[in-house]
């Protein structure tokens, strides 16, 4: 599946991006489709804290996936922001359509918006605090903006893996959640996060790669996330599992706000970065496609 993500990535560089983008998607939701079956199956007879765990893994192998394509594919940053780009509209319409929707079910408006605001309040404080260590830019695919070197500034090596934990606990969150509300989150809901996860990693493992970064850290950095998003979904589906309706409803609504200031923050800068001709078009392509994927699979 690898080398297909390849062809596409290359041929975005020849101004096929948009077209190419769709096929892309087309093709790993066609795997994503089949592997969540037999997911499901697998994992329909767990404990409730041990599906969350398994869902998170299924997601976070979209890391793995970006990480290995940014490190060794020579991509172009016109590329890399195209990718990131459908991305950002993917995870814009999974929180517009699908987390804001389930938290207002559960949680009144009051408190719905509350979730949001402080969830991006948490989110936007922790990023800043990283960001002044060095993990402003770990987002970043080193053409239009370099990361940090650690013999420049020392330390941010380690802030950019916080940095880049921080980024999937909202995921792991909302996995969590979605088993302790729907017995299993919806097909649309992990394909969001396993799409969103690979330009990701894939312009944050180029980035690491041009700051002199070791393949060690990019692939430790990269897998330890990885593994961790699993364990943070098992963690959301235990604590909260004896919480009424309108708890949960809050803390979705929680992740949603700082899923929005992950995405404005993080991803937006590196996706509109020398504004890419016809980005914004590409990003409606992104929230259109899993809108259809959400409501298909409702």
């Amino acid at each position: 599946m690898t080398d297909q993500i390849q062809l596409v990535l290359q041929g975005a560089e020849c101004g096929r991006a948009l077209l190419d983008a769709t096929d892309a998607v087309l093709l790993l939701i066609d795997h994503q489709a089949g592997l969540f079956q037999k997911v499901t199956g697998l994992l329909a007879e767990l404990p409730g804290w041990l599906q969350a765990a398994g869902w998170g893994a299924m997601s976070a192998s979209g890391l793995l996936i970006g990480a290995l394509s940014g490190y060794y594919m020579p991509l172009q940053h016109t590329t890399i922001a195209r990718a990131m780009t459908f991305a950002a509209g993917v995870l814009l319409a999974v929180v517009a359509v699908d987390l804001v929707i389930n938290a207002r079910g559960a949680a009144s408006l009051r408190w719905m918006v509350t979730g949001m605001l402080c969830g991006a309040a948490v989110f936007s404080s922790v990023n800043w605090l990283l960001s002044r260590r060095g993990a402003q830019h770990r987002k970043r695919c080193g053409e239009c903006m370099k990361q940090p070197e650690e013999e420049r500034q020392p330390g941010s090596g380690l802030a950019i893996a916080a940095g880049t934990f921080l980024d999937g606990v909202p995921e792991g969150v909302v996995l969590g959640l979605s088993v302790l509300h729907h017995g299993a989150p919806g097909l649309g809901t992990v394909a969001a996060f396993f799409l969103g996860n690979i330009p990701e990693a894939l312009s944050s493992s180029a980035g690491m790669r041009r700051a002199g970064r070791s393949a060690r850290y990019v692939f430790g950095v990269w897998i330890g996330i990885a593994l961790m998003i699993g364990p943070a979904a098992a963690v959301a589906g235990l604590v909260l599992r004896g919480a009424g309706p309108a708890v949960r409803g809050t803390a979705e609504a929680f992740a949603a706000g700082a899923i929005l200031a992950l995405v404005s923050e993080t991803m937006i800068p590196e996706a509109f970065h020398g504004s890419p001709q016809f980005n914004g078009l590409l990003l409606v392509v992104g929230f259109v496609a899993l809108l259809i994927l959400l409501v298909l699979s409702h």
